[in-house]
């Protein structure tokens, strides 16, 4: 079957040579690094052509984009779907083309001695970068940043400003992450020709386009290309265990130092790999777990080079340690209950696009409501969101975007080579972060084929070689009978709707199916288990007494009756429970859903349902329940 822009051949050919590489350092600013912030008004052109590859076929990378047809304003980061009124974008599968043009700092082009990276946030699903018609770099995956060296180009280069065009593919198929097949529709008595279809396993609105910041930044030409940090403490002694990549030169030096938040040194050490020690540590601990959560360091990385070059790159760093138990989740030694939520990278106009103030008050909301956690359903969310939640002491479950894994096709080499490089790519991101404490490496998966259980093994052993500090989960279904990768994990995470999509409309068979879920499962593997989904679609200001399902009353009476199991089982093995969902969010068109998924106990502009009460009840007397709260915190807080 063909696809819309299809990958196959040379054109668009995926190049080893030329692959994006995902940057485990964030961006940042320093006496030896710049960034220049791209995003912004962007041209856009969507290849409207009935095979969608006629825009490699013209080249149209070679030219200014309006050169080749016309073009309209678009928002980056943004998802393009809704920004128009134009319902061929809001639907659009297969290639879209972004163009800017950009002033690039003199001094940076005539420095040999400067790098100049260009980085991308996401773009969803498969880009391809040109810098002044030079194709530099492509990148396969929407939700993971990827960047490319374009000093060459620049300096081969007369053209100034730079130009640069971004082709992005949002077509998945059995091989993607998440996957989908294209479906052609032949019968020309119903369908136009060429009419086809993207179909998905996922409930949620296959959002497109360059979805975070679009970054230029420098570093010297020996740089510190990553850090990896591992944390631990005894008594009142923290230990941070580091190890500094450093590209550019064999022969270089390496100081690091970790000052705390008012700048007073409390360890240094030289070379690339070591270890400090810090007396009297102040550990990094959850959101209402502690009088003085989300404690972070400062460590200051100092790369120099023989000829008086220096790189300086400084990493936050909260010493803390993650260890389960059969029964038990433990930070820093003390048991965690996780009563948070899920969430989407979505709301109105912007889809999944990077949005400050939504961020903001997304994390004012979860803190007003007593959540300690949440889980990136069903993608890797911004490192903005993880640095925010760093901050602020919100654990996180960080999931790769392995949704909707059904067919039996996409359970092959070719599928699990690509999920194994996501999750290195997600792992080298996302490992220094605090807040991160646990890898979900899918979620829902047809875990009963045959060919899940090697499929699986593989998944999870190599995630816990990239990163043996926290556990591993995927989550699945309550069909425990059949579920080939439980063994292979640390945690188990299980959505189940009882009372929803199992016998609708009535809530008094919860208890006894919940309880028998939870014992099966535990019966089964001895292992903790978190409620990861649970819930029931509420359309807001909908009401009725006696409830009915779709009303405020419904939603609260489900709740109502999985917490008061949730109440018993957590003191035995269960160890969290995370609603789904936070807010309301968009979905494709279907018979099921009535302008989105509106499970949100919040809506998608954030304004509260009955709900949000119910668990701000809950969450507050759960956390002061732990006794260590200080008075200002308790339930209600100011």
């Amino acid at each position: 079957m063909s696809v819309p822009g299809s990958k196959r051949g040379a054109i668009i050919a995926l190049l080893a040579a030329v692959c994006g590489v995902c940057q485990a350092l964030f961006p940042r600013e320093s006496p030896s690094r710049e960034v220049k912030d791209v995003s912004g008004l962007w041209s856009f052109r969507a290849d409207l052509s009935p095979d969608r590859n006629r825009g490699f076929e013209h080249e149209w990378f070679k030219s200014p984009l309006a050169e080749t047809g016309p073009v309209i304003d678009m928002p980056v980061p943004s998802s393009y779907n809704d920004i128009t009124q134009d319902v061929r974008i809001r639907d659009f599968i297969g290639w879209v083309w972004y163009e800017r043009e950009v002033w690039v700092p003199e001094r940076w082009i005539q420095d040999q001695g400067t790098r100049i990276v260009f980085r991308v946030g996401s773009a969803h699903y498969y880009a391809v970068l040109w810098i002044n018609g030079v194709k530099v770099t492509e990148h396969e995956g929407g939700h993971l940043p990827f960047e490319a060296d374009i000093s060459s180009v620049l300096r081969q280069s007369s053209s100034n400003p730079c130009r640069i065009t971004i082709a992005v593919n949002n077509t998945l198929t059995l091989q993607t992450l998440p996957p989908g097949t294209i479906e052609y529709m032949t019968d020309r008595t119903r369908y136009p020709a060429g009419y086809f279809v993207q179909n998905t396993n996922f409930d949620f609105f296959n959002y497109a386009g360059i979805h975070r910041s679009v970054l230029l930044y420098t570093t010297p030409q020996v740089y510190t290309d990553d850090i990896t940090v591992e944390t631990s403490f005894s008594d009142n002694v923290g230990l941070v265990r580091y190890n500094v990549s450093v590209l550019g030169s064999f022969k270089s030096s390496v100081k690091v130092t970790l000052t705390t938040k008012d700048g007073r040194c409390v360890a240094s050490a030289s070379g690339s790999r070591g270890a400090l020690k810090v007396t009297d540590v102040n550990l990094w601990w959850p959101y209402l777990m502690h009088e003085n959560p989300a404690y972070l360091y400062s460590m200051e990385v100092q790369v120099s080079t023989e000829d008086g070059q220096t790189d300086f790159y400084t990493l936050s760093v909260g010493i803390r340690t993650v260890k389960v138990t059969s029964t038990q989740f433990l930070i820093n030694n003390k048991p965690f209950y996780f009563h948070g939520v899920n969430k989407h990278e979505d709301s109105d106009i912007r889809g999944k696009g990077f949005d400050w103030p939504l961020l903001v008050k997304d994390l004012n909301l979860m803190k007003w409501l007593g959540a300690n956690s949440f889980r990136t359903s069903h993608y890797p969310y911004a490192e903005e969101v993880l640095l925010m939640a760093d901050r602020h002491g919100i654990v996180v479950i960080d999931e790769c975007p392995g949704v909707g894994i059904k067919d039996i096709r996409s359970f092959g080499n070719v599928s699990l080579t690509h999920h194994l490089t996501v999750m290195k790519e997600l792992v080298r991101r996302d490992k220094n972060h605090p807040s991160v404490v646990m890898w979900s490496v899918a979620n829902e998966p047809a875990a009963e084929m045959q060919p899940a259980g090697f499929y699986f093994k593989e998944l999870v052993s190599y995630t816990k070689s990239l990163d043996s500090t926290r556990p591993v989960t995927y989550i699945t279904n309550s069909n425990y009978a059949r579920d080939q990768g439980a063994p292979y994990v640390d945690v188990i995470c299980v959505n189940s709707y009882f009372s929803w999509y199992h016998d609708p409309g009535h809530p008094e068979v919860i208890s006894i199916q919940l309880n028998t879920q939870f014992d099966n499962w535990f019966g089964k593997y001895r292992k903790p288990i978190i409620q990861s989904e649970y819930g029931a679609d509420a359309v807001s200001g909908l009401h009725s007494d006696p409830p009915m399902m779709f009303t405020e009353e419904y939603q609260k009476t489900v709740l109502q009756n999985y917490h008061n199991v949730f109440d018993q089982k957590r003191k035995e093995f269960v160890i969290g429970e995370l609603i789904w969902n936070f807010a309301d969010f968009m979905t494709a068109q279907n018979i099921m859903r009535v302008v989105g998924n509106k499970k949100g106990i919040f809506t998608r502009q954030r304004q509260p349902k009955a709900a949000a009460f119910l668990l701000r009840e809950r969450y507050w007397r759960i956390a002061n329940e732990t006794g260590v709260l200080p008075t200002w915190t308790r339930y209600p807080c100011p």
